[in-house]
């Protein structure tokens, strides 16, 4: 799909000063556990940008499809203009987003290459909201990242079609990079219904294939990062830790919200494992040698750990950014 950019630019900020003037007093719809009013406050700049508590306060495309994701799920029209301003402004160009924004540095946006995952939950979030709001500059929006990552970022390798982490740097005729937490199943099943089945079959297919797969050591976890080398061929990434960890807790978390409960199994054997023994459910364990973080999950993992087992979650929300938003997409029922 092509759009001319300043012309759409032009209709976006129309239809964001439409957005947030029709709202007078916001209507929540309170889905993600009742705290979206406590995390806009935490982490939601006057400018609209979601910032990374924990992370040296920095910015990236991720946190701000988290933050507008939520924002459209708890009807705050207000907040969702705000961070898709912000965003367009700072991290776009084209059709897909730069990954970071570092404000300590003099040139904030240092990498211009995109993170794919960033881009689909943006794509998502405008889909949700277009659709919520019937506005049709949201929904355009959508349709052009969403066809920029189809074109860009989807790599043809070894018979699949594997989803790129960003556009350049992970893919070779050998070998190509994976994130399996870059799958947001819900997004992909939103991409495949307005796009028409077979723009994003290949896709879905080839990853609900890839993640059963993806699955190490004796404990069958997935691991952050993967490399494939061939049809049937795929082993942790050779040059990251092999570990189920801060990235991987997001693939039962997608796989719930996607409506792929059995892409779960293995991961929902070893925390149950874990529960029964009485003790904490480590933030990371290595794959192959069985090594596990000396300190707990955070509260968002505990709330992903919560959804899949039945265990009680946390009664409070994170102070961290990663953390809480994790916490909010756990409770989040689509």
């Amino acid at each position: 799909m092509v759009v001319d950019r300043r012309k759409f630019s032009l209709g976006l900020v129309v239809a964001l000063t439409a957005a947030a003037c029709s709202t007078g007093v916001q209507s929540y719809a309170e889905p993600a556990g009742g705290w979206w009013r406590i995390y806009r406050q935490r982490f939601l700049d006057r400018s609209g940008r979601i910032v990374d508590t924990g992370n040296g306060g920095i910015s990236h495309s991720e946190g701000q499809g988290y933050g507008m994701i939520l924002a459209a799920l708890s009807e705050d029209r207000e907040a969702f203009a705000a961070m898709l301003r912000w965003t367009e402004a700072t991290l776009g160009g084209d059709d897909l987003y730069a990954w970071r924004y570092d404000p300590r540095q003099a040139k904030p946006v240092g990498d211009p290459n995109n993170a794919t995952d960033g881009d689909m939950l943006i794509a998502w979030a405008l889909a949700l909201a277009g659709e919520r709001w019937k506005t049709s500059a949201y929904l355009e929006r959508s349709a052009a990242i969403r066809a920029a990552i189809r074109r860009d970022c989807v790599a043809e390798r070894f018979g699949r079609q594997l989803l790129l982490p960003g556009r350049a740097g992970f893919a070779s005729a050998a070998e190509v990079t994976v994130n399996p937490s870059y799958y947001v199943w819900p997004a992909l099943d939103t991409f495949a219904r307005l796009d028409g089945t077979a723009t994003w079959s290949g896709v879905i297919s080839s990853g609900e294939a890839l993640l059963r797969q993806a699955r190490f050591g004796p404990l069958h976890l997935p691991c952050d990062w993967v490399a494939v080398t061939g049809p049937a061929a795929v082993a942790p990434a050779r040059d990251k830790p092999a570990r189920f960890g801060y990235d991987a807790i997001r693939v039962p978390l997608y796989a719930l919200m996607g409506g792929r409960k059995a892409l779960t199994s293995d991961v929902a054997a070893w925390w149950g494992a874990v529960l029964s023994q009485r003790r904490p459910v480590p933030a990371w364990i290595d794959v192959v040698t069985g090594e596990e973080a000396p300190y707990a999950l955070s509260s968002g993992g505990a709330a992903i750990v919560a959804r899949l087992t039945g265990s009680p979650p946390p009664v409070q929300l994170d102070s961290d950014y990663f953390s809480a938003s994790l916490q909010m997409l756990a409770g989040a029922r689509l």
